[in-house]
């Protein structure tokens, strides 16, 4: 009789350290995770003097964003990004003729915290007369 009731007892004590260790587990593992959802909300403002079409962001994933049409001077929405940098591949059209940015890689770079920024774009004239697109990341 003493004999069961101790292996009861000692039983019912290793289950309760297995949930407990369980419980800890889980504790510590989500609070090494990335985050799955970031607050990185990004706008694009258009300094040029040509009005940008077709605008499209993209930072380190395939998936890129469509801004749709700016006119000069404007402000877009803020759309969020999953993970963003200070420089960013952009595509888009003005006064009929392609612009792009395209980084070579996000080596070294550290990705944006939450927050609001701008992309700032402007088309600067080189010396040989042609147009380039530039990006400046203002936070908000």
């Amino acid at each position: 009789m003493i004999k069961i009731k101790k292996i009861q007892t000692l039983g019912f004590m290793i289950s309760k350290i297995i949930v407990v260790s369980i419980f800890i587990i889980g504790i510590l593992s989500s609070c090494s995770k990335e985050r799955d959802v970031n607050n990185v909300n990004i706008r694009i403002s258009n300094i040029s003097d040509l009005n940008f079409e077709n605008i499209k962001v993209g930072t380190s994933s395939v998936k890129f964003i469509d801004y749709g049409d700016l006119e000069t001077n404007a402000l877009s929405d803020f759309k969020n990004f999953e993970k963003a940098y200070r420089i960013a591949f952009v595509d888009l059209i003005a006064d009929g003729k392609p612009y792009s940015i395209t980084p070579v890689d996000y080596i070294g770079e550290t990705p944006l915290s939450d927050g609001n920024y701008t992309y700032v774009l402007d088309l600067a004239g080189r010396e040989d007369g042609i147009k380039e697109l530039m990006i400046n990341l203002i936070e908000e």
